[in-house]
């Protein structure tokens, strides 16, 4: 079996804007994992698109955690976003991160190591940054709210992305690199 996984981190532009580019490749040097693709870019919300899938079923749990959120602060939701509808909020939700992601210029870089994926969750911390816990990315960075965010109708900055599992991984790898910006090398302690 080989453990070794590539994963894709984001450093998005919320993220670029509090200058943690080098911390966040600091960090994942620190746990042994190598970089095999890198590189600025400002991407269109063309692009975005592509990575924010427009998927009816991904869309109602964005909605359902958004609406989650409105019932546990006593608020309603149709009174800020005009719809109580989980697959019409996931909508807004989506374009707000399509928004955010393409503000400005990010780090796009795709890292492997043994369980690359999973290591990189738990390294970047909770996407509700007002839970993530110290230590880690968006724990020491960020602290910020899904319901703050949505009630000024901009998406949570949680200044970094990392893929899911293995078929996002892979899905995100193609999405952000050409097969000639990847490289293939071994350090001096993978011998």
């Amino acid at each position: 079996m080989n453990f070794v996984q590539q994963t894709v981190v984001l450093v998005k532009p919320d993220g670029m804007k509090k200058r943690i580019v080098g911390d966040v490749i600091a960090r994942f040097e620190r746990v042994g994992f190598k970089i095999v693709a890198m590189k600025l870019v400002w991407v269109t919300r063309d692009h975005v698109g592509i990575h924010y899938k427009d998927e009816r079923e991904y869309l109602i749990g964005v909605g359902n955690n958004t609406l989650g959120d409105y019932k546990k602060y006593g608020l309603d939701p149709k009174e800020n976003l005009g719809t109580d509808d989980p697959y019409e909020v996931g909508k807004i939700i989506r374009n707000a991160n399509m928004d955010a992601l393409s503000s400005g210029p990010l780090v796009a870089m795709l890292w492997e190591g043994l369980d690359a994926i999973q290591v990189t969750r738990k390294m970047v911390g909770a996407t509700n940054t007002s839970i993530a816990i110290p230590g880690t990315i968006r724990g020491d960075y960020s602290a910020d709210l899904f319901i703050h965010a949505t009630m000024k109708k901009r998406p949570i900055r949680t200044l970094v992305h990392a893929s899911g599992n293995v078929e996002e991984a892979e899905f995100e790898k193609k999405l952000w690199f050409k097969n000639e910006e990847i490289f293939e090398y071994r350090m001096p302690d993978e011998d």
